[in-house]
């Protein structure tokens, strides 16, 4: 089997959240990918394309696999976008700076799509958005996914009251 050259880990960091946007492992991969998600301390992955792994060893180390497919290439469905914010509003009010881990196939279409939402959600322009994710996710986007977040609007979901009580456990550089 040929190696592919697989794109490292991106961390993205806005307010009081923190994301990791990762690419698809498969169970011979899964120790590398546990110890990544350890690395940024994520205790909850979303997977958001086919099932390639067992995630029983990821439970066994206490992170919580949430799965979530949709089209590869495609804009998420209005039930994956508000289970998505209602799973993020929920970990990022009880544990402000978390870190939850997204992943599709490359890490290139769907997964910086959800975080781009959130970060839409969180206060950001869309533009501010994409051009944060493509600054670490190089190739980010398809142009239908462009349009999607493009014509998207905030209901302001993810901007938390008090600010001083959701600082974050990073800075965005």
């Amino acid at each position: 089997m040929a190696w592919m050259n697989r794109p490292d880990p991106v961390e993205l960091c806005y307010n009081s959240m923190r994301f990791l946007i990762m690419h698809n492992p498969t169970n011979q991969t899964l120790d590398t990918f546990i110890e990544d998600l350890k690395r940024y301390d994520a205790t909850t992955v979303v997977r958001v394309c086919e099932i390639t792994y067992d995630k029983t060893p990821l439970e066994k180390d206490g992170i919580t696999v949430m799965d979530w497919p949709f089209d590869d290439g495609a804009p998420p469905p209005k039930k994956i976008v508000d289970d998505w914010l209602s799973l993020l509003k929920k970990r990022f009010s009880e544990d402000p700076g978390c870190c939850v881990a997204v992943h599709c196939v490359a890490g290139l279409g769907r997964a910086p799509v959800l975080v781009a939402l959130a970060l839409i959600e969180g206060g950001m322009e869309y533009e501010e958005a994409i051009h944060l994710i493509r600054l670490k996710r190089r190739g980010a986007f398809n142009s239908k996914q462009l349009t999607y977040l493009e014509k998207y609007r905030s209901k302001k979901r993810l901007q938390f009251k008090d600010p001083h009580k959701h600082r974050s456990k990073c800075c965005l550089m």
